[in-house]
């Protein structure tokens, strides 16, 4: 069963630093920060990548664009989006537009998608095996616990013949629309950033990019499996509360984020490991 993806722990955490994101406080009556023709634009972030790609814009091309940007880290998935919703950020920069929408569905908030900017390819991890084909019979794969990254998770393991899921099964499948399972493998769902932590009681992990960085693994070197940016629909976006698409400030910064400086710091830094989604 899919259990919250916040621990009370990370929760703890997480809601030190929203509240460090109010500033002077949302409007009282719009739920908005500021207003749209000026000030400073917040944008909450998980550390890695969309925390490092935000920096790379305030410290190398917002003063330029006349953009003031304050970036605001968060632990986990959740309060970025809460607070996105409540007005404690002007934006946020770190999840994918399946995630957004089932988090819309779910929680009752009206948040919207303004622009993608890049792909942290989803991977499978292990400290046991080279190949993911070769897991053994009954292995134990450790996946996310969220009704996205899951049904991400177990898709990616499915385009190498290691399940199959069942006909029509979507961006929420779980392990009840696997069809085949010809190795008997049991599934271990674990709130996203426990994972890399898992590896050693595991024969693998499906891990999210950010944690997998996080951890210290390279997702061009240390994955088993990669996700394949073709035809991809989990691309990371910036995303706002529903209404302020046409903020000033949201245009700007949707502008850098597809812009040719950004990709060739996504490309240089990340090597592979992150992929530009964007022109330039």
């Amino acid at each position: 069963m899919r259990k919250p993806l916040l621990t009370a722990a990370a929760a703890a955490v997480s809601l030190a630093l929203g509240l460090t994101a109010c500033g002077s406080g949302p409007d009282a009556e719009s739920g908005t920060r500021g207003g749209a023709e000026g000030g400073t634009l917040v944008v909450g972030a998980t550390a890695v990548p969309a925390g490092e790609v935000l920096t790379y814009i305030k410290d190398n091309l917002a003063q330029k664009a006349g953009l003031d940007l304050e970036i605001k880290e968060f632990t986990d998935y959740v309060l970025p989006n809460t607070a996105l919703q409540e007005g404690s950020l002007d934006a946020n920069l770190y999840q994918n537009e399946p995630y957004l929408d089932d988090f819309n569905q779910s929680k009752g908030t009206d948040l919207v998608p303004v622009v993608k900017a890049y792909l942290p390819p989803m991977g499978v991890y292990s400290k046991k095996i080279t190949d993911v084909t070769k897991l053994a019979d009954g292995a134990t794969v450790a996946v996310p616990n969220d009704t996205t990254n899951e049904g991400r998770a177990l898709k990616l393991l499915a385009s190498k013949g290691v399940i199959t899921l069942k006909e029509g099964a979507g961006t929420d499948a779980s392990p009840a629309d696997i069809g085949a399972n010809p190795k008997g493998l049991k599934f271990k769902e674990l709130e996203p950033a426990q994972l890399p932590r898992s590896l050693d009681d595991v024969a693998a992990a499906v891990i999210n990019n950010n944690y997998a960085q996080d951890a210290g693994l390279s997702p061009t070197k240390d994955a088993i499996l990669l996700e394949s940016a073709k035809d991809n629909p989990y691309a990371n976006l910036l995303a706002v509360k529903r209404g302020n698409e046409d903020d000033p400030r949201v245009e700007k910064l949707a502008r850098l984020l597809t812009s040719a400086d950004v990709r060739k710091f996504i490309e240089d830094k990340y090597q592979g490991s992150v992929l530009p989604v964007v022109s330039g």
